[in-house]
């Protein structure tokens, strides 16, 4: 658990820094972030291609993926559906309840519960030693499942708050069209797999992303095209075919890294580990500025500023220019007049959203009954806690259409004490894999 600790202590330290560097640096700080975001965008497309080498799907048997995928359907949609209830019935006066506007703000702020920190996720599980596991290979199912519904469930978020868009299509086409590819080319395209290869083609997967998006920002700033690195990566990852000898030799196996023995020497697992510890600064570090009272005004000069690698929509003087009248003149109207709110009523409400979206991940545990021991399926669960650089990002997204006031505080506050708790859940799920009663 030593491997934990120092990547727990990691992300708190990108986290203090988050908070107190943009009031050191001043102005200065936007190109500050763009260095935070690049290099967090490549860390975690490193991550991401590492975890598809791994993937592998049983085409004589997909019924059992469709079922993988409700059950991560219900992770990434059960916490945003409680915690936009909680916003909307307890954070807002009864007046704006049947209002339309209210609805579609507190869609979006409630979004940043839905994704688990996949990159965070995966670094952790297998620094505590439990990537060869039943538990890590249906964390990795679910968990990218998870994020890729949070992606397209803010689709029609978007819709709602800036009507139709080509560029929203483009999106989902090329999410489907990379979806397939990975399925039918799972593991036979042929391309070298070490470290410096791997970390070309997370680079190359980064830049090509930022290059589409700021190319579609000068066309729309409205509505960029911005494909997240995770699945390119992921996608990446599942179609690099496995050296010739491991595959002769039945050394394939869905076992971490079992089926690139290159993968399993010293330097590579340096590299691997260096990768991990520098993804959780800069996780860190990608964290939204925390503020009382107006977040509208400093928090919203940082999300201008940090623009993370979930990319979100532009100002909201450029969505109501592109929408024209109609509700995305009303965007931020309701969050914005939430008068401010004491540090302690804050501080209840951050522990009430954080319990109740952790509850929204447990569907897991009440499933694969005849898979794993009950204790392997709580642990699960669990290990869909985790929040990170996703979910910040669904909160700068917020910030940029003027959603502000205690809400968002709320929101980040809670999004930051899930990232401080991830070694607690780490550990927790170590506690009880670890031993384990025979099953089955």
């Amino acid at each position: 658990m030593r491997k934990v600790l120092l990547l727990s202590a990691l992300l708190l330290l990108g986290l203090i820094g988050s908070q107190f560097l943009p009031g050191l640096i001043g102005p200065a700080y936007a190109t500050v972030a763009d260095c935070v975001r690049i290099p967090t965008m490549a860390g975690l497309a490193f991550i991401m291609i590492h975890v598809g080498y791994e993937f592998d799907i049983d085409q004589s048997n997909l019924k059992q993926y469709g079922w993988d995928y409700f059950v991560a359907f219900t992770t990434a949609s059960f916490p945003w559906v409680f915690v936009t209830l909680y916003f909307v019935f307890v954070l807002l006066p009864p007046g704006t309840w049947g209002t339309l506007a209210a609805w579609n703000e507190m869609l979006l702020a409630g979004k940043f519960a839905a994704p688990t920190a996949t990159g965070v996720l995966f670094s952790m599980l297998a620094a505590a030693g439990l990537s060869a596991t039943w538990l890590y290979r249906k964390a990795r199912v679910l968990a990218i499942f998870d994020d890729l519904d949070t992606v397209m469930l803010m689709i029609p978020i978007k819709l709602l708050m800036i009507g139709t868009a080509r560029q929203l299509e483009v999106i989902v086409v090329g999410m489907v069209a990379m979806l397939a590819v990975a399925y039918v080319c799972m593991h036979k395209i042929r391309i070298p797999v070490t470290w410096p290869w791997v970390l070309g083609y997370a680079v190359g997967i980064s830049g090509i992303s930022e290059v589409i998006y700021q190319g579609s920002k000068l066309m729309d700033e409205s509505v960029p095209i911005h494909i997240e690195v995770l699945l390119p990566a992921f996608v990446l990852g599942c179609v690099i075919a496995y050296p010739k000898s491991a595959a002769k030799d039945g050394a394939v196996t869905s076992d971490s890294h079992h089926g690139y023995p290159e993968l399993e020497t010293p330097s590579e697992r340096r590299v691997a580990a260096v990768v991990a510890a520098v993804f959780m600064v800069l996780v860190g570090l990608s964290m939204p500025l925390i503020t009382s009272g107006d977040s509208g005004g400093q928090g919203g000069a940082m999300a201008k500023a940090i623009e993370p690698t979930f990319h979100g929509g532009g100002s909201p003087a450029a969505v109501s220019a592109a929408a024209g009248i109609g509700a995305a003149q009303q965007i931020g109207r309701i969050t914005a007049a939430q008068p401010p709110m004491g540090w302690g009523l804050i501080a209840l409400h951050v522990l009430v959203i954080t319990v109740i979206s952790n509850l929204g991940k447990m569907f897991p545990a009440v499933c694969y009954r005849k898979e794993a021991h009950w204790r392997e399926r709580l642990a699960l669960a669990i290990g869909m806690w985790p929040r990170g650089e996703v979910g910040a990002g669904v909160l700068i997204i917020s910030l940029s259409y003027g959603i502000g006031g205690p809400i968002v505080t709320i929101a980040m506050l809670s999004l930051a004490l899930n990232l401080l708790l991830t070694g607690v859940f780490i550990y927790t799920i170590k506690r009880l894999t670890q031993p384990l009663p025979a099953y089955g």
